[in-house]
């Protein structure tokens, strides 16, 4: 059987029939929603309003979310959102498309775990029924791995936060209702840190799209400038003090995300390489005939096989709350070095046709660096696993 993106995937032993049949329902929506419209979503640089409503009407936007605002949260657990970036990265994005249409993946954890009840009622519901959309604002002009010492402020003035700063390189920024932001409420470092809910129609926000990318063209990616912005202190998501707690308990499903997208990225090179090179020909023979690129191929599947491994181990350990944080970097790193390969010799592969826009494998090579560098860099993921590991 020829390595396709089905069939090069490793077997799962946790996935059931109701986590396949989640798999078929998205991708049919997938193949007739998105797959036809996609590279012209690329180079507009955004995605029809209407895809929202969509989403939610297969519920995809409420998946894992409580089921008293809206969300499907019965029998839900890690692997369907695996599924998920899997399904969106076969389609032919390897993260843009999810971050612009499920970036309240990021943006609303921080809500639906730590807000008050009224502001679950005000945010969540709409949310999920496609209406409303909220955002992540954590990266500042300044730096974005070095969380505990961000620098956009909050000072306390009677009911109010008055907001002064920025952030950027924030997906879906530029249509998004709400912005779940850090901000500094304290003296220096992490305990100075908290996280307050900034709707986005309030004075002295504004915000600029971010157009010239390597990558991701349809994520609507902008910069926010908050200016004497003021905000209710109701508005605050947990305790004062507390917003670098809340920031890290995003972090773990946000890498596992990135690296299912990233393996699933490499699984579709790996099947544009093989479909080329059976059919390709050159000295008289198929590419795939020659040892080089047979060679190629069977690098890319032992990677690829490694990283899904890799994967399927610290999903489970995260359902099962014994997932070492360390791991779990560490299994980013692999598949964003995994992918920087797969990428890299399924061009090679391609030759000529790759260096065109239009097909899935040009657009992977130019989202390597996004991937590798969004939810902590190589450089940070290594050093945190280190540490972790008391080195």
């Amino acid at each position: 059987m020829a390595l396709s993106f089905d069939s090069a995937r490793l077997h799962n032993p946790y996935l059931t029939e109701e986590h396949e049949a989640w798999r078929h329902q998205l991708r049919r929506f997938l193949d007739a929603e998105v797959v036809p419209y996609l590279d012209d979503w690329e180079e507009s640089g955004e995605i029809p309003d209407a895809l929202w409503t969509k989403a939610a009407d297969i519920g995809l936007l409420q998946l894992g979310y409580p089921e008293a605002y809206g969300g499907l949260s019965e029998g839900i657990d890690a692997w369907y959102s695996n599924i998920t970036n899997e399904e969106l990265t076969r389609a032919g994005s390897a993260g843009g498309l999810a971050s612009n249409l499920l970036i309240h993946g990021i943006g609303l954890p921080p809500v639906a775990h730590f807000g008050s009840e009224a502001m679950k009622q005000e945010v969540i519901p709409p949310i999920m029924a496609g209406e409303k959309r909220i955002a992540l604002g954590i990266t500042e002009p300044s730096g974005g791995s070095d969380v505990a010492n961000i620098t956009t402020t909050a000072r306390r003035e009677g009911d109010h936060y008055i907001v002064n700063g920025s952030k950027t390189f924030i997906s879906g920024a530029m249509k998004a209702n709400w912005i779940s932001a850090a901000v500094r409420t304290g003296g220096e470092g992490a305990r100075g840190v908290s996280m307050l809910l900034i709707p986005t129609d309030l004075p002295g926000v504004s915000r600029t799209r971010l157009d010239r990318k390597q990558g991701w063209w349809c994520a609507e990616t902008g910069t926010l400038y908050f200016d004497e912005v003021r905000v209710p202190v109701e508005n605050l998501i947990g305790e004062e003090g507390q917003g670098f707690l809340v920031i890290m308990s995003n972090f773990n499903p946000e890498r596992i995300g990135l690296a299912v997208t990233m393996e699933a990225a490499s699984r579709v090179c790996l099947e544009e390489a093989v479909e080329w090179a059976q059919q390709r020909k050159t000295f008289g023979k198929r590419l795939a005939d020659h040892q080089v690129i047979r060679h190629k191929i069977a690098s890319m599947k032992q990677k690829i096989n490694a990283t899904q491994a890799y994967i399927n181990y610290v999903t489970q350990a995260h359902i099962e709350n014994r997932l070492s944080p360390g791991d779990l970097a560490l299994a980013k790193v692999q598949a964003s070095e995994t992918m920087e390969y797969c990428t890299r010799e399924a061009s090679q592969i391609l030759g000529g046709a790759c260096y065109l826009r239009g097909n899935r494998v040009e657009r992977f090579y130019r989202e390597v660096r996004v991937n590798a560098i969004g939810g902590g860099s190589e450089e940070i993921m290594r050093d945190l696993a280190a540490r972790q590991y008391q080195l």
